[in-house]
């Protein structure tokens, strides 16, 4: 995709809290398409996402998101006219319907005609499946209807980079289904940048994947490139095997090793998150520890 123009282009970025830095010179671009960010907690990736959002600005490097510079009070509001964003932890009145939530967003993203801003507003709504539920307060909603409503907002006019932050927690897995349709239809026509700590959804939706892990880029490829990692490093044992980084009963009564396996392993296929576990050096395997 070298000659594709690139809605984000995010050179040698860094962001510091309190002496402590979030992001340490990461780089890439994104294009068109569903990019999955993954990362274990306090990996910068909330960080990246509101510094794309333009909600923070970056200590150092350079950034242009959507041809703007978001240092730059015209490039930020530039780009705040083309951006969607779902942040990890959306506000609500409590006291606001569904439609008069997504209502106010409409106004706050300039769209002031009356007659156009209720087409809108209806349109998200229905695309999330929610047409019916809009007059119900944001209060008496449940988590997973609260977090449509939120995602209809962000889609609101039709933005060229959808920024989603962990878009599927609390959803069960009919939502969650759902919601990969949704994405997967929304990334046909412009950038999304999903962050996620679900796998299998990145491995569904996503043609690249970023692993992020202590501020730094640890990997930036295909999903099959970060299966790759754990090429002949999973294997299954009648016992949980000692020396594997991470193991577990799977419902067939064997265990699942991933780490370096014995002479002789039976190895397993890999997935996704094999490979993602293996490239964080077991450090989030032994935050699993062992399931017997």
């Amino acid at each position: 995709m070298p000659d594709e123009p690139s809605t984000a282009d995010v050179r040698q970025v860094s962001v510091s809290f309190r002496g402590r830095r979030a992001l340490d010179q990461v780089s890439f671009r994104l294009h068109g398409g569903v990019t999955g960010l993954l990362g274990p907690n306090g990996a910068g990736k909330t960080t990246l996402l509101r510094t794309l959002a333009t909600a923070l600005a970056p200590d150092s490097g350079e950034l242009s998101v959507l041809g703007h510079d978001p240092r730059e009070a015209t490039g930020r509001l530039a780009i705040r006219r083309r951006l969607g964003y779902l942040p990890q932890n959306p506000g609500f009145h409590p006291q606001f319907t569904a439609r008069d939530f997504v209502d106010y967003v409409a106004i706050l993203k300039e769209i002031v005609d009356r007659a156009a801003r209720r087409r809108e507003v209806q349109r998200v709504l229905a695309v999330v499946g929610l047409a019916d539920q809009q007059n119900k307060r944001m209060k008496a909603l449940s988590g997973g209807m609260r977090q449509r409503v939120a995602l209809a907002a962000a889609i609101l006019g039709e933005p060229d980079l959808l920024i989603l932050d962990e878009p599927t927690v609390g959803l069960d897995p009919e939502q969650r289904l759902r919601f990969r349709e949704l994405i997967a239809e929304l990334g046909e026509s412009r950038t999304v940048l999903l962050s996620t700590h679900q796998t299998d959804d990145v491995a569904a939706l996503c043609r690249r994947v970023i692993v992020l892990d202590s501020g730094v880029t640890s990997f930036d490829g295909p999903p099959a490139g970060l299966v790759a990692v754990a090429t002949d490093r999973v294997w299954t044992s009648n016992e949980r095997d000692g020396s594997a980084l991470a193991g577990w009963r799977t419902g067939d009564g064997v265990f699942r090793n991933i780490g370096d396996p014995p002479p002789g392993a039976a190895l397993a296929t890999p997935t996704l998150e094999d490979g993602y576990l293996l490239l964080l050096e077991g450090k989030t395997a032994a935050s699993l520890g062992t399931v017997r």
